[in-house]
């Protein structure tokens, strides 16, 4: 799959050995190039065209496959090599003939993958915009990337946060009448896809564009020069996208301010896609509640289901003055049941066992994404999908951050603010990787046991809280850096020296090893258990970041401090208050797996 260019792969290009059959309508992996039954010049089929296919590789009209027949071909035309390579040499062979059938030949890994790849993201993009992941190397070079200035893995280890950006940007064929054509592009959809670390579960949660927030001051990389954007205040959310210039690094470092998570990776697509992949998917079924005619977003349809695609399509997912309180808010939800929709028709049989209509929606997808360079290519791609392909379909929950009517506005509500004692808690439960779905699990005796062992353990670690403490100027420790933050053991100490009245306390400089840290952690002697419990509670440390040894240190020993990941700033407690175990019970919430939402 990762054979991007000649000379890669085994010398194989896999483009090279995909054959269209015209009588089952799929592609086929044809090891030999003369394999390709009955083929004649000018045997290609328009789907064949479509893909770029070379004519020696097409199948003839005739459907069925026959024994290959040793020697040249009777057509008179040459059959192009193969790319080079081993392999290649053994495909151009003439097969001999031994007066049996051949036995049918076994589904490769590669073109395994690409069914079960293919289409796994489409959930990610906002009005149907979509991610597809297939072999063939042309796709490569549809996707726009932009430099966000973080590097990171296709693939990270722990949860999965991927920024999905909807513009209202009125460029390309039919949309100048879609509003306000002059548009750079704003962020006017936008919802942050979490994945759980175990993979098990997933919560998408939409970002309204009105809310009033701050944005943060943000760097934006293009041609190899950095610029600077100054940051606003009281402004609302989709001005974080190109109002000053601001590119979607920008969006991405205010959702993290608004929502405390960490970003992986964004993805971002305009009104096209949202008409394009309609269309390649072969249409999203909707459902109303009543009759809509919305001369605002062309939309008019009948109480009911339909199926939608192309500009139908587009008018579906930004009508709002149709539905609800002719809110940004319904809107959201109108869009949240286009996406579920998509998620299912994408997770499909129908779908992910036509290549035909994967490589369409890839091609669609690919000319209408933009992306990270972490994921800015087609392996990259696959490999995020791969990974996000294992959540089930009926453990996605969306949901909208809670908001409120702006109190600044008066009676004419025209923005929202964030509502923090509703949406503090969602949010917490997505940081701590809770889910709002019930994702339940049998578990054998062994993992009772070893969760047994857990309690047990966690008892003893908080066991180590209880007791008396040492007054300030008694704790000894040498604090280390194993955190990704410049200068932290230094904060630390001169927070612990000028506020806490821990004046014995020293700068160690960089963790052992310069290695970093996932968590904070104390290391004490049974003798300096008092020390380490009034340290723990000035830094707010939890149970299992408390490392007891064995031995009694000597009267003038340290204790060992090493700042973590987890470490946000000297005074700021290392342990967040806990997240609630069942989601809050007065926000909207819409499962990926339920058909029955109508809007009303």
């Amino acid at each position: 799959m990762d054979a991007q260019g000649r000379g890669q792969g085994d010398g194989i290009d896999p483009a090279d050995q995909w054959v269209f059959d015209p009588k089952t309508g799929s592609y086929e992996l044809r090891l030999n190039p003369s394999d390709t039954p009955g083929s004649s010049p000018g045997d290609i089929s328009p789907a064949d065209a479509r893909s770029n296919l070379a004519p020696s590789r097409v199948g003839s009209t005739t459907g069925s496959r026959k024994k290959p027949v040793p020697g040249p071909r009777s057509s008179g035309r040459s059959v192009p090599e193969q790319r080079g390579g081993r392999r290649a040499a053994k495909a151009t062979a003439p097969a001999a003939s031994t007066g049996r059938r051949r036995p049918k030949p076994k589904k490769s890994a590669k073109k395994r993958v690409l069914l079960w790849t293919g289409g796994t993201l489409a959930f990610l993009l906002v009005g149907g915009s979509l991610g597809a992941y297939l072999l063939y190397e042309h796709l490569n070079g549809n996707i726009e990337k932009v430099d966000v200035g973080v590097d990171n893995e296709a693939v990270p280890d722990g949860p999965v946060n991927i920024l999905v950006i909807g513009t209202d940007k009125r460029s390309g064929k039919g949309n100048t009448g879609y509003g306000d054509n002059g548009s750079v592009g704003h962020a006017d959809t936008t919802l942050l896809f979490h994945v759980s670390e175990d993979r098990s579960n997933a919560t998408v949660i939409s970002i309204p564009r009105d809310m009033v927030t701050e944005i943060p001051e943000c760097e934006t990389r293009k041609d190899g020069t950095k610029r600077s954007i100054p940051g606003s205040k009281n402004v609302r959310f989709n001005e974080s996208l190109g109002q000053g210039d601001r590119d979607p690094g920008c969006t991405w470092r205010t959702v993290e301010k608004i929502t405390g998570l960490k970003v992986s990776h964004f993805m971002m697509a305009d009104f096209n896609a949202v008409k394009s992949l309609s269309s390649a998917v072969g249409g999203v079924e909707v459902c109303l509640g009543k009759d809509i005619d919305d001369p605002k977003s062309h939309l008019k349809l009948s109480a009911g289901r339909h199926e939608i695609e192309g500009e139908q399509a587009l008018a579906f997912v930004r009508t709002r003055h149709s539905v609800g309180f002719e809110s940004d808010l319904d809107r959201i939800k109108l869009q949240q049941q286009f996406l579920s929709s998509m998620i299912r028709k994408m997770k499909s049989g129908d779908t992910l066992s036509n290549p035909k209509k994967l490589y369409d929606l890839g091609n669609a997808a690919t000319k209408s994404l933009t992306v990270d360079t972490g994921i800015g290519s087609i392996s990259k791609l696959t490999s995020l999908a791969k990974e996000l392909s294992k959540v089930s379909l009926k453990n996605i929950t969306f949901t909208t951050l809670p908001v409120k009517d702006n109190p600044a506005d008066g009676k004419i509500h025209k923005t929202v603010i964030l509502d923090e004692p509703r949406a503090e808690p969602l949010l917490a439960m997505v940081r701590e990787d809770v889910s709002l779905t019930e994702v339940k699990r049998k578990e054998d005796a062994a993992k009772d046991k070893a969760k047994e062992a857990e309690k047990e353990k966690d008892a003893k670690q908080a066991a180590l809280l209880k007791g008396p403490k040492a007054a300030p100027a008694q704790v000894r420790v040498k604090v280390f850096n194993g955190s990704k933050r410049m200068g932290a053991a230094q904060e630390t100490v001169g927070w612990m020296q000028n506020s806490q009245g821990m004046v014995r306390t020293s700068n160690g400089g960089n963790s052992p090893g310069n290695k970093k840290a996932a968590k904070t952690t104390l290391e004490f002697a049974p003798n300096q258990a008092d020390q380490a419990r009034r340290l723990a509670e000035a830094m707010g440390l939890p149970a299992d970041a408390l490392h007891q040894t064995d031995k009694d240190a000597t009267p003038l020993a340290e204790m060992t401090l090493v700042l973590g990941a987890d470490f946000k700033g000297a005074g700021v407690p290392v342990m967040p208050p806990k997240a609630p175990k069942e989601a809050p019970k007065d926000i909207q919430r819409i499962g990926a797996d339920n058909k029955n939402i109508c809007a009303k």
